[in-house]
């Protein structure tokens, strides 16, 4: 009850407050500026949508994961990005408008890419189920309009309406993005706790490889593409953050597999200690 209290209520409404925070630092410039110079969405799209299930598939081919577990390990390479990945850029000093952009943009696509990406799974690893795969298009708009676009605007009214209260309230509220960070490390925990034995010793090693290679694939193709460090921190961070929760709804709501969520569950963990060590070496960096 606890548990549900907190990840249900109390994180969204911390992270929609986050993201009131987001929204004091940004101006209509940052966003249009994407769209004159969009390589760096482009790269950060292609990296989510495509190499990110290609990398999935083949780590699952090389560990020799069962039917079960790699199509487990699919669903959280098919996810998107959430709201916890605009947080971690923030902390990191990254283009938080870029991050927003690609959290809403690869949200979206999803709704058409994942039923496509794990039906092409299920049948390959040979649990093939006639379960149609249907997300839950309205829960997935209604999330990034209440957590993400409404109180980012929001912010962006103050910012332009009070400008030298948004500069003030920038510290304080980078110092509440990291304690939120750390609340919702802890619901992650709590909520998997019956499953994080098991996660870590059938998918532990597979996960972290994954969570590593998209994370530096995602930093070292915005450097080869010759983008800034903060774009580069942003792609990273949206390639390694995935929506653990959606992916648990589609282990164990749509496709009625509770084994499929834990490495969703291992995932998670990893995603969190991961974007820990980006958070505190950006972090600390005067140089962003």
């Amino acid at each position: 009850m606890i548990t549900t209290l907190l990840t249900k209520v109390l994180l969204p409404l911390s992270l929609g407050i986050i993201m009131l925070g987001m929204g004091m630092t940004l101006i209509p410039k940052d966003f249009t500026r994407i769209t004159k110079y969009p390589k760096a969405a482009f790269i950060g799209i292609v990296n989510q949508l495509l190499f990110l299930p290609i990398i999935g598939f083949l780590l699952a081919i090389a560990f020799d994961l069962d039917a079960t577990m790699a199509v487990g390990l699919m669903i959280i390479a098919a996810a998107p990005g959430g709201p916890t990945s605009n947080l971690i850029t923030q902390i990191c000093k990254g283009n938080i408008a870029l991050s927003v952009t690609l959290t809403a943009i690869v949200s979206f696509a999803t709704i058409l890419t994942i039923p496509f990406i794990l039906s092409f799974a299920l049948d390959y690893f040979g649990s093939g189920t006639d379960v149609v795969i249907e997300l839950p298009i309205l829960d997935t708009i209604l999330q990034i309009l209440v957590i993400i676009v409404i109180p980012i605007s929001i912010g962006m009214l103050i910012r332009r309406a009070k400008p030298a209260f948004a500069t003030r309230m920038e510290k304080p509220m980078r110092t509440a993005s990291t304690v939120i960070f750390i609340l919702i490390f802890i619901a992650v925990v709590a909520a998997n706790l019956k499953f994080l034995g098991d996660a870590m010793k059938q998918v532990g090693l597979v996960t972290l490889v994954l969570n590593i290679a998209t994370m530096s694939l995602g930093y070292l193709t915005a450097r080869l593409f010759k983008l800034n460090l903060k774009d580069s921190i942003s792609i990273t961070v949206e390639s390694g953050i995935q929506n653990g929760t959606l992916a648990i709804v589609i282990a164990t709501t749509i496709l009625n597999n509770l084994e499929m969520s834990i490495p969703v569950v291992a995932y998670s963990i990893w995603m969190f200690v991961t974007g820990s060590i980006l958070m505190w070496y950006f972090g600390k960096r005067k140089d962003l």
